[in-house]
């Protein structure tokens, strides 16, 4: 990296960053990351590098005994740490994805501040909720906390910012250049930027000198992940540092992130960014690969912060190849360099990976999962949990939306002014072509709902539906 670092190539990333104001610890991170793409380096982890995790291997949750009590014992040295530097630009929005309505007018944020506040009353704790933003989503979302949840303030604060790593031009590895739109340059550097941007600003520090030693870690739009007492007591009496949280792949996540084994033993997390193109029907086969990264992890912050003192985590590289653009596709290919936060599970030492059920991995990635959750297919607890409802008997039930009518949240809202329809006793939906939905619609069974008269269909107020609908 010194190497790297005295070139007149990488000096223009160094004074890019440093104009920008990011800090020496994300500078370095870049130029290891940078160095290693110059040296022919891909980050990516071959079928041969690795051995599937079996089924057994892992603990799981519903056999790791009763440490509900470790768990209230170490709740007031815990602090909830939200990912939470997404847009909701995969639902045609520029704000913060995590001040979307979800369930009872309530935002992905506003349920997250009051499973704290409920936690803080039941337990008598202060557990803070601190946000790692972006420079899009930092505004909006600590505004939203202050102005109407002030009582859940611990002195912590609320946020920190995650750095900014220069785009890379792909036909040279020069800096890309947007002129006229600057932020079009800058890629977030993925979520395993958490564990330096917590250091460089401070608030890692903070928590250790107020006593905080565990960390729960999840993204913003997974209501599955709560602050759980048992998974916390198991943490703390193994004396993990590092704990991850998986789940049963299915093949809706066949391209999600999966966990391995080098061949040392040790575990490792492969993304999908880093598999050889020769390793995809592999990496995608789920009963090879059977255990998925829910992304919701535990860390021990004295332990973060002892092998933070030796340098930023050298966490594996991900190299992604976008446009410079992402809504200009002619634009030139630019190369993103990013980390991802679940696999410091090869980077601490003695990690460990809990198996745990579908409910704890939750997320809401597009406006089909968003009208299930303003449905009554899932209810709202007193405590503020996210449930599926008792009168459902599925897992998951699947919801396939016409993307040219539902695709985009503003679409979505204008066919159900008055809310989303029944769906309890659904098993399954589909819709195709443009209809707009009246006011106590209720649907069960498997329905298809099918409109191929290039207009819109209306389904009145009350109309109960099932099976095959043709509105043509």
């Amino acid at each position: 990296m010194d190497g790297c670092k005295t070139d007149a190539t990488a000096r223009l990333f160094i004074e890019k960053m440093e104009r920008e104001g990011q800090p020496k610890a994300a500078i370095d991170i870049f130029l290891r990351y940078y160095d290693m793409l110059r040296n022919g380096k891909t980050g990516c982890i071959a079928e041969d590098e690795i051995s599937p995790v079996a089924a057994g291997e892992l603990a799981e949750l519903s056999g790791i005994g009763d440490h509900h009590d470790a768990g209230e014992e170490a709740l007031p040295h815990t602090v909830v740490i939200k990912l939470n530097g997404g847009l909701g630009t995969s639902m045609g929005l520029y704000t913060a994805k995590s001040l979307i309505p979800v369930k009872n007018d309530l935002s992905f944020l506003d349920i997250t501040a009051l499973q704290i506040r409920d936690f803080n009353e039941r337990f008598g704790v202060s557990i803070p909720l601190i946000l790692m933003n972006s420079f899009n989503t930092e505004h909006d979302s600590v505004n939203a906390l202050l102005n109407t949840y002030r009582d859940i303030d611990t002195g912590i604060p609320f946020s920190f910012i995650q750095h900014k790593f220069p785009k890379i031009r792909a036909s040279d590895l020069m800096p890309a250049e947007a002129p006229g739109n600057q932020p079009l340059e800058w890629n977030p550097p993925g979520h395993g930027d958490l564990y330096a941007a917590i250091q460089s600003s401070g608030v890692l520090d903070k928590l250790i000198d107020r006593g905080y030693k565990y960390a729960f870690i999840s993204n913003s739009d997974n209501l599955g992940a709560l602050l759980d007492t048992w998974i916390l007591g198991y943490f703390a009496d193994k004396g993990f540092p590092f704990l991850m949280e998986v789940t049963d792949r299915t093949y809706m996540d066949r391209k999600g992130g999966h966990i391995a084994r080098l061949k040392n033993g040790s575990l490792v997390l492969r993304e999908a960014a880093q598999c050889p193109q020769n390793s995809i029907d592999k990496f995608m086969d789920t009963d090879l690969h059977q255990y998925f990264n829910t992304n919701n992890l535990w860390i021990r912050l004295d332990a973060l912060k002892e092998m933070r003192r030796y340098g930023p985590l050298e966490l594996p590289m991900i190299s992604n190849t976008k446009k410079l653009d992402p809504r200009a596709p002619g634009s030139p290919d630019v190369i993103q360099l990013e980390s991802a936060m679940g696999s410091a599970i090869s980077v601490f030492e003695n990690a460990g990976a809990l198996r745990v059920p579908r409910t704890r991995f939750a997320p809401v990635k597009n406006c089909e999962e968003l009208l299930l959750l303003w449905s009554d297919y899932y209810v709202l607890t007193a405590d503020y949990r996210i449930v599926m409802s008792p009168r459902h008997k599925s897992i998951q039930m699947n919801v396939n939306l016409d993307p040219k009518y539902y695709g985009i949240l503003d679409n979505l809202k204008e066919r159900f002014p008055s809310g989303a329809p029944s769906l309890a006793g659904c098993e399954s939906l589909s819709i195709t072509g443009d209809v707009k939905f009246g006011k106590g619609v209720i649907i069960t069974g498997k329905t298809s709902i099918i409109n191929t008269s290039g207009t819109q269909a209306l389904i009145h107020d009350g109309a109960q539906l099932t099976g095959e609908i043709k509105l043509n």
